[in-house]
């Protein structure tokens, strides 16, 4: 089949696709806002329940490690049941155990409704995507991800944010009562609007074979990535003996589970769409935009809090400005889809990020003020526009039609794993370049230094003049100096991971070129001829 019959295979549906549009992009706006909406609200939770710090951190693990075990699996779910019936399940699975979260009366539980929530939410983002392939005519294509990708982009963003508030003004409870509206909303219309396309009615009644191997194998190895990647830093990576017997078992686990699927008869997961380099590539730079989106989204608030002293909503103020560039620019990236090919948009969305990053290395300080944090900001997120749409749109160039649930289910999958190896990667490498630039720095400060001796002595006398014993102002003078060169360490580590993430955008930049050309106006979905 060529793309021409691919695309008039489609089905238009019965109702105002951009209402299908909204429907799917606030209940996947719902389950992605749970990834991060939590992470404030940890140690409110941690005395409520009367638990340490270290094990409520276990709210946030056991939703990840769910929610990732599903994604996956989502398209051979929905083929086998329906896409409709399992999108409804996962929007009423996942509002239920939001309930039951907010009444969880103790850890244990609280941890067993996470599971079962990110379970159920697993399935509500490649599903929406998958909808959104199948609902809209091809020139309205790119649009209709824009709509979907803003939810992606502006929900982790505005999750933090959202979750200091509520924890702050009422309970970390409310976090998961505010589900509740809007998932029965979610259901109810889904339920009125949306209809499985002809090709998945005839695969639902089909025989259903059960790949129980392929399943275990994706638990182990998915299970021991997500705790290795939430645990790693905190637990000296491979100085554990616990991580090091997670990285094995991911390893092992995940190889096998490859070389399983690769020869099974009715696999779980597609792994031989793999074998299309368009979408080999674009689930790469997927993967790589899950680590500069979540990256760059915990290193800013992070460093304006820890080293600056801003307040949570002041810094959540830095993020939202660039978030509303988003809602601007995405839309309009939808529609350049339809005219430019996706694999210079994808480019020039590299090129952006990767001058972005570079030009954070050099604006970055210890002294700069709310407009300049903003204006880094902005500068990080203009490339991100650029390239969410795209890359899901080139990830089906040479798909058949009826391959969009386990493409859709793959490359969700993929940012997914990129935003844990990107929060990991920014947490350790912060730590670890911290400890180099410090020893470094301090090294220089010693007593024979004169530029150390004329700092002290200052300090010295200014403390004395405010009121204080020459002892005490001498060690005071002394600990000023040395906390100053811990935040000029750590500034220093915030600008190598921002060198890492332009030098990463940058070969992703050369890579682009190497796409395949996308039917412009057409889905180009169909196999190759």
């Amino acid at each position: 089949m060529n793309s021409v019959e691919g695309a008039a295979s489609v089905t238009l549906p019965r109702h105002n696709p951009w209402l299908i549009a909204i429907v799917v992009a606030i209940a996947a706006f719902m389950e992605i806002l749970d990834t991060s909406i939590a992470n404030v609200a940890l140690p409110y939770m941690a005395g409520n329940l009367g638990v340490s710090n270290d094990e409520s951190t276990w709210v946030l693990t056991s939703y990840l490690v769910s929610n990732a075990v599903v994604l996956p699996i989502s398209g051979w779910i929905a083929s086998a049941f329906g896409r409709k019936r399992f999108f409804m399940a996962c929007i009423g699975f996942f509002t239920l155990s939001s309930l039951l979260c907010g009444i969880a009366p103790s850890l244990p539980l609280l941890l067993f409704f996470r599971v079962l929530q990110g379970l159920g939410g697993g399935g509500l983002q490649p599903m929406a995507q998958a909808i959104l392939a199948d609902t809209f005519p091809p020139q309205q294509l790119g649009l209709a991800f824009g709509l979907y990708g803003i939810t992606a982009v502006i929900a982790p963003a505005a999750g933090p944010t959202v979750g200091g508030w509520i924890t702050y003004n009422y309970s970390w409870r409310w976090i998961f009562f505010i589900n509740l509206p809007v998932g029965l909303l979610a259901l109810f219309l889904v339920l009125r609007l949306i209809d499985d396309p002809p090709y998945l009615s005839g695969a639902k009644r089909a025989g259903l074979r059960i790949d129980y191997i392929g399943i275990s194998l994706l638990v182990l190895g998915v299970g021991a990535l997500q705790i290795m990647l939430d645990r790693g830093q905190e637990d000296d990576w491979f100085g554990s003996q616990f991580i090091v017997t997670l990285a094995i078992i991911a390893g092992a686990g995940l190889l096998s589970l490859l070389i399983w699927e690769w020869f099974a008869k009715q696999p779980i997961i597609d792994v031989r769409l793999f074998r299309n380099f368009n979408f080999l590539s674009a689930n790469v730079m997927m993967f790589l935009l899950g680590v500069v989106l979540f990256s760059s989204l915990v290193m800013i608030p992070q460093f304006l809090q820890t080293l600056m002293g801003y307040t949570a909503e002041l810094a959540g103020m830095v993020l939202s400005l660039g978030a509303l560039l988003l809602l601007v620019e995405m839309p309009i990236v939808g529609q350049l889809t339809s005219k430019i090919q996706a694999r210079y948009i994808i480019a020039f969305g590299w090129l952006c990020m990767a001058l972005a990053m570079l030009y954070s290395t050099t604006q970055l300080g210890l002294f700069i003020s709310f407009f300049t944090a903003t204006r880094l900001r902005i500068a990080q997120v203009v490339g991100l526009g650029f390239l969410f749409v795209p890359i899901t749109l080139a990830a089906y160039v040479g798909i058949p039609l009826e391959k969009s649930n386990a493409v859709s289910g793959i490359v969700n999958f993929m940012r997914n794993i990129g935003s844990s190896v990107g929060t990991s990667m920014v947490t350790t490498m912060i730590a670890r370049r911290s400890q180099y630039h410090q020893t470094v720095l301090i090294g220089h400060i010693t007593s024979q230094s004169t530029t150390t001796l004329n700092a002290v002595s200052g300090l010295t006398d200014q403390l004395t003049q405010s009121g204080s014993s020459l002892d005490g102002a001498q060690m005071q003078a002394q600990a000023r100096l040395y906390l100053s060169a811990q935040n000029q360490a750590a500034t220093m580590a915030y600008i190598d991971v921002f060198w890492i993430l332009g030098v990463a955008a940058a070969i992703m930049f050369v890579l682009s070129f190497l796409l395949k050309k996308n039917e412009l106006g057409a889905r180009s979905r169909a196999a190759a001829e």
